[in-house]
């Protein structure tokens, strides 16, 4: 990888793929935090990620090393412009929305970690680097 981003941003994929470990994304944000990325999640996300058996002292040493982004009534109104703009609807779509908007508003240059490449890429129209995991 020799992109250098200032934002990192990881949709739940992303954050529950740092909590299981998996070998391929904590290479990434090895990668990421040599280069001195800001890595952000949304609230939201931690809604996502967390159920009956995620590891909650994992969840909340996660989240001591992220910045995490409120969903405010602004970003909320933000992300449905996102949605109707790539004509999407539905609560299917709306955290990824939240997700793209909040990615939108970082400093860039910005990347987003996530397993919905085809979804974020109607969200955010170009304008974010999308890393398939």
């Amino acid at each position: 990888m020799t992109e250098r981003f200032e934002t990192v941003v990881l949709d739940s994929q992303g954050v529950s793929a740092w909590l299981t470990q998996d070998r391929e994304v904590l290479a990434m944000l090895h990668v990421f935090n040599t280069m001195g990325a800001d890595l952000v999640v949304g609230a939201n996300t931690i809604v996502e990620v967390t159920h009956a058996r995620v590891n909650e002292a994992r969840l909340n040493w996660t989240l001591s090393r992220v910045k995490v982004e409120p969903v405010t009534e602004q970003a909320a109104k933000s992300a449905a412009r996102l949605l109707k703009q790539a004509g999407l609807h539905g609560h299917k779509y709306a955290i990824d929305a939240t997700v793209a908007e909040m990615a939108l508003r970082q400093p860039g240059p910005v990347a987003i970690l996530t397993s919905d490449v085809d979804d974020m890429a109607r969200l955010c129209d170009g304008r974010v680097r999308l890393i398939a995991i």
